[in-house]
Order: structure tokens, then sequence, then C-alpha cells
């Protein structure tokens, strides 16, 4: 009897006991095309002895990967050359970052086996959807887990002991198309540094403007101008909503976009650069760039006087 219950003991601890943890991702989905915060969990050291070090290598196709610091750890990184160089912020990039290594930098610093800690990296994504395995070598005061393991088939990890971390990357939702036209901005006369721009936007699922820009004003906004008893007043207002298959028109006297602090004349002819912040049915944002002309008047329209007071 008194063995029979020592042996359930023993069972009942083995069974409440936690099962040894993966290195895993702590956001283990997302968008195809997106800039992510890679967070790598380390749940344990190896057989009871504490990490010192972690090395990630990073899957083809993550562009520019860029490791987060760590206090009381060194990071360094491994470049080597790209077969297919690709484009950032107007400059062509030939090679990136392929290796992130952590090393703790004093005994005191390594992760003890009985806490967990997480290493992060930061990268943009790449545009075709599917797995993404992050292949992981934890080394330890006393041996090492080589976390590399991949499926024969699919994703699934059940049945590997020491498997990568795994990334689903999702596609990308398509973003409500916006049209534009009758687009126009107001040319300005010497010494003024505010005036509108104007145009119709038309949304075929439903979408919403949330911001604007342009690097020819340091403030630019969606406004609106309406009656206030006798008054036509003039206020911001947080984002302009875009009905389905609905033409919004953005127009003096209505709603519009106000262009601020202008960094310089807006003359007749010239081109005005905006950036639209738009976000659609589902909350994804996206931005459209347009290109307006400037002109003294609405085309087609009589010529009205070139200020545009706030």
């Amino acid at each position: 009897m008194k063995r029979t219950l020592i042996a359930a003991a023993l069972l009942g601890a083995s069974l409440s006991a936690p099962a040894l943890a993966h290195v895993v991702l702590a956001e283990p989905s997302a968008v195809a095309g997106s800039h992510y915060k890679a967070v790598l969990r380390v749940g344990h050291g190896c057989d009871g002895s504490p990490t010192t070090g972690l090395r990630v290598s990073v899957p083809a196709g993550f562009e520019g990967a860029r490791p987060q610091p760590k206090p009381g750890w060194n990071v360094t990184t491994r470049k080597a050359r790209l077969a297919q160089p690709y484009s950032s912020h107007g400059k062509t990039v030939s090679e990136d970052v392929v290796e992130i290594q952590w090393s703790a930098a004093s005994r005191e610093s390594a992760l003890p086996d009985g806490q967990f800690d997480e290493f992060a990296f930061t990268t943009r994504l790449p545009d075709r959807a599917g797995p993404a395995w992050v292949k992981v070598l934890q080394t330890c005061e006393k041996g090492q887990i080589d976390w590399s393991e991949l499926p024969a088939a699919g994703s699934s990890t059940k049945g590997l002991k020491s498997p990568a971390a795994l990334l689903e990357i999702k596609p990308a939702a398509p973003t409500a198309a916006v049209a534009v036209s009758k687009a126009w901005a107001r040319a300005t006369v010497p010494g003024q540094k505010a005036t509108g721009a104007f145009m119709t936007l038309q949304s075929a699922d439903g979408a919403r403007l949330i911001g604007v820009k342009s690097p020819l004003a340091d403030v630019a906004e969606i406004h609106e101008m309406k009656m206030d008893g006798n008054v036509m007043k003039m206020s911001p207002v947080a984002a302009l909503e875009l009905p389905a298959g609905k033409a919004v028109e953005l127009k003096p006297g209505g709603y519009h976009v106000m262009l601020m602090d202008l960094k310089g004349p807006l003359n007749q002819g010239a081109s005005l650069p905006l950036t639209l912040n738009l976000q659609d049915a589902r909350g994804q944002k996206f931005q459209l760039e347009v290109s307006v002309p400037v002109a003294l008047q609405a085309p087609g329209e009589q010529a009205a006087p070139a200020q545009h007071q706030h």
C-alpha cells in the first residue's frame, strides 16, 4: 500500500511538472511586407546550466534586420552579400544581416535555468506569405541546444525535440481602392503662408481619410468650414469618412486640406506633393501619394481670390 502511494505521488509530480519550453516568437504571426519586431523567448537553460549566448540566423528575405541591445549582454552581427539586392529609402542594399549574436558580458549577466528572458530584433518581412523559420543556437555554461529542426512538411512542430521558431507570414489584406479626381491647390501671393487643397475622393469599399502631409508645409490638416449662427467658421477634423461608392468632395467652403506654415510660395502651374493617410474598413492603414496642380481657381471655374483665409 505504501509503495502504491509513493508511486502515485511520483506519477502526479511528473504529470504536473511543466514541459521544457521551446524558443518561440512572442508574436507568432505577422503580415507580409510589414515591419516586424521579432521577440524570441528563451524559457530555460541547458539541462540546468545558465544561458550565456544566443545566435540567431535571420531567414532569407528578412530585410534590414537590426538587433535590440540588451543590458549586460554584448551583441554582434554578421553580414553577407545578397544574391538579389533591394532598394531601401532610395538606396540599393547589396548586403544584409544574416546572423545576430547575443553574449553575456559576465557570468552575473547569464540567464539562470529557472528564469526566462527575451531577445529581439526588427526587420521588414518578405512580401510573400507562408511559414518562416528562425533558427537559434542557445549556448550555456555547459552544453548547447540547437533550435533548428524543421518539419518534413507543413508547419506543425509536433514531435520535434528542438524545433526552430515559427513565424506564420500572412497575406497582406487588399487595401480599399481610393480614386482621386479634380485635385487642385490654390496658388499663393507673396508673403502668404497658408492655402487650401481640394479634390474629390471615392472609395470602392469604404475608407477614412485620417491625415495629410506635404514636404512643402510644416502643418497639413483636414479642415471643415460651416456656419455657426451667422458666422462661417473653420476647424480641423480628426478624420473624413469616405462611404463605399460615394464621391466625397473637398472644396472651398466645405471640407478641404489646409496647408499652413508653407516653406515657400506656391506658384500657378507648379505641383504640390501630398500624402493622403487612409484607413480601410478593416482598420488597415495605407497611404496614397498625390501630385496636385497649383492654380488660381478650380479647373473650369472663374478666377477667385488667391488668398485662403484661416
